[in-house]
């Protein structure tokens, strides 16, 4: 398993897979071929598909700069991953260079051809069960474990993560307006932040911050803000939500802060590998259903739960997102996208809740048997369920 630095990373929304990778895929090919006069873009799958609604074209077109070019969306092809890009740069009509590339979840890329970065695999452990085995047998916390194989300059990193995260909630709480598109939907985290100062229930006030921050991040990311994906941006609204919820709750240090984002990070690194974090490979189960993983997990390492149940804690929150779908209506990451943020951050902490409670159990199904279970089902699920607006609100909103 690659570092947790690429698990959280600053860039653009409003998606990981369709703003951030395609980026980073321009930008690698600019950087490898000499001078060109004239590039041409195709996107397949589920770039095609849902690309208008997630700046796609947007973003390539914005890398691209003054270079002539041409993006074509290609909705008949057939290929092996719904997020791929194939790109020609030529010198008049003659083609110099060309190169296939992936976009495979959580703003990280894969160029075909390319062999993989084994430096970066730092993680020689794959599997929960045996992580835990290992951290149990030399007395580690999981966030022990992370520094052990991250090293020091970690804190550092996740440091500019965390004042991300912040600076997102702070700037998406005092915006008004409408999100960009043909949605015409208004920005609600400052509303529901405000409407706080006439709640009178103390629980029912902690909950409608924790939505207001989720909602903040999520229109920002779906306003092309630069935003962290956790793990991707299309989730990102859950793991910040909560981390200002239990730093103002609690009044955390800095030092519990980086050490739950560390466990959350683990894993979400944990279902990267075993299983998928794109929502165009195995659907929503793969995005917010592993941030409300994460979630569970750093509210479970910042009380201090064993690590039994910090895995049931995400385990639980995995477990009942399994078949999740991701039907984006037109392609916007706004609709189910930012109240499904929401929803999963407060999921995340009733998955806590349960775990704790239910710790006199010993559980029957582990976090690697969801993983598992996860990918499985995502492999079986419709096609027009994972990212391509041809299945379930997608088809059956209205509009009004």
């Amino acid at each position: 398993m690659h570092s947790i630095k690429e698990l959280y990373k600053i860039g653009n929304g409003p998606s990981s897979s369709h703003t951030m990778g395609p980026k980073l895929i321009i930008e690698e090919f600019l950087k490898r071929n000499s001078y060109m006069d004239y590039i041409k873009v195709i996107l397949y799958g589920s770039l095609a598909l849902t690309g208008k609604g997630h700046l796609t074209d947007q973003i390539i077109s914005k890398s691209l700069g003054d270079i002539k070019h041409e993006i074509v969306f290609d909705y008949e092809t057939k290929v092996e991953h719904p997020n791929t890009i194939i790109i020609y740069g030529f010198i008049g009509t003659k083609l110099i260079n060309m190169m296939t590339a992936y976009s495979i979840g959580g703003g990280a890329i894969k160029i075909e051809g390319d062999l993989e970065r084994k430096s970066n695999n730092i993680y020689p452990i794959k599997k929960m069960d045996e992580i835990k085995k290992y951290c149990e047998n030399n007395s580690l916390t999981l966030y022990e474990y992370v520094n052990i194989l991250e090293g020091n300059e970690l804190d550092l990193y996740l440091n500019k993560i965390h004042l991300k995260m912040m600076e997102s909630i702070n700037s998406g709480l005092i915006k008004d307006g409408l999100l960009p598109g043909n949605l015409m939907i208004e920005r609600k985290a400052k509303k529901l932040y405000n409407s706080i100062i006439n709640e009178e229930n103390n629980s029912d006030s902690e909950k409608i911050k924790l939505m207001a921050y989720a909602y903040a991040v999520c229109e920002e990311s779906a306003c092309g803000e630069l935003v962290v994906t956790a793990p991707t941006l299309g989730s990102s609204g859950v793991l910040p939500s909560l981390i200002k919820h239990f730093k103002d709750k609690y009044s955390l240090d800095d030092k519990t802060i980086l050490n739950g984002l560390k466990t959350a990070g683990l894993i979400g690194n944990l279902v990267k590998f075993n299983a998928s974090i794109s929502g165009a490979v195995l659907g929503c189960q793969a995005e917010v259903g592993v941030a409300c993983a994460m979630g569970a997990a750093f509210y479970a390492q910042i009380l201090n739960l064993t690590i039994d149940q910090i895995e049931a804690s995400a385990e639980i929150a995995l477990e009942h997102h399994l078949g999740l779908t991701c039907d984006p209506v037109m392609g916007y990451v706004q609709i189910p996208c930012i109240e499904r943020n929401a929803a999963a951050a407060l999921r995340s902490i009733d998955a806590v809740f349960m775990a704790k409670n239910l710790s006199f159990a010993k559980p029957k199904i582990g976090l690697d048997t969801v993983i598992e279970t996860m990918l499985l089902t995502g492999e079986e699920m419709n096609r027009n369920y994972k990212e391509t607006s041809f299945g379930g609100l997608a088809v059956k909103y209205k509009g009004g």
